[in-house]
């Protein structure tokens, strides 16, 4: 057996089993978790180690709350396409890297245990190297739903950078590897229930330059989220431009909030 088979390949009670996923999930309620963490930061800080291997081993170790993986994943933001895993998955929509966005739902994952494991404060780190990721790598529409209120609040400067950045590069018409605008506003209305304001104003610098059907679909997200002024009028301004399925769901978000 394979020193990944004996720390990934099999449960917490010594069985063999196919499903990964299970036994990173399985760690938040078996503290016998613990005794794979060392050789698992072996296997994945391995350069000898296969790029699946290690992105598997990075994978639980940040979903079971880690500091040296919480570490690790700050120092892969900082070099996305340095990491040594960098396009061993491949999003199949837009034929990009996808491992950033899996290290971001293991980042949320990592949840259950990071009170435990007395490491909030690298959560919170990790959370925003990797929004400052977003103009750059693909997150699958999941980096703008994974973070929690509190971590926006910490995040805020640097949704308000990464979102400003990501507007002036579709602004020049820079060619874009995926749905960058879409990435962008949904980052903006992870805003929404922190500063609805800064949230619609982070949407419109995106849709002012590119309002596709699905990013101005996305953003109807915005008006579910928060009330207020601005709020009303970015609904209006929605029915302006969106389809009737758009519209249809401003006028529910609308209605909710009067």
């Amino acid at each position: 057996m394979t020193q990944f088979e004996e720390l990934l390949g099999t449960d917490f009670d010594g069985g063999p089993t196919t499903d990964i996923d299970d036994v990173i999930d399985s760690a938040s309620e078996d503290p016998r978790h613990r005794e794979r963490v060392p050789g698992l930061i072996e296997l994945m800080n391995d350069p000898a180690g296969s790029a699946k291997e290690r992105f598997l081993a990075c994978l639980a170790l940040t979903t079971w709350a880690e500091p040296a993986d919480f570490e690790a994943v700050i120092r892969a933001a900082s070099d996305p396409e340095g990491t040594p895993w960098y396009d061993f998955s491949i999003d199949r929509k837009f034929s990009v890297d996808s491992t950033f966005s899996q290290l971001a739902v293991a980042v949320d994952g990592s949840r259950y245990l990071v009170e435990e494991k007395g490491t909030a404060g690298l959560r919170e780190q990790a959370f925003r190297a990797l929004v400052q990721l977003a103009d750059s790598q693909y997150f699958e529409d999941r980096l703008g739903e994974l973070i929690d209120s509190a971590t926006v609040r910490a995040a805020l400067d640097d949704i308000k950078d990464v979102v400003r950045r990501g507007a002036r590069s579709l602004a020049a018409g820079e060619k874009q590897r995926f749905d960058l605008a879409t990435q962008l506003v949904d980052l903006a209305c992870a805003v929404a229930p922190v500063d609805a304001a800064l949230s619609v104003e982070l949407g419109m610098s995106v849709l002012r330059v590119s309002a596709s059907p699905r990013t101005v679909d996305h953003a109807v997200t915005l008006v579910f989220r928060a009330e207020g002024p601005e709020v009303q009028q970015f609904g209006e301004y929605l029915l302006t431009v969106g389809d009737e399925g758009v519209r249809a769901e401003v006028r529910e978000a609308l209605g909710r909030s009067q």
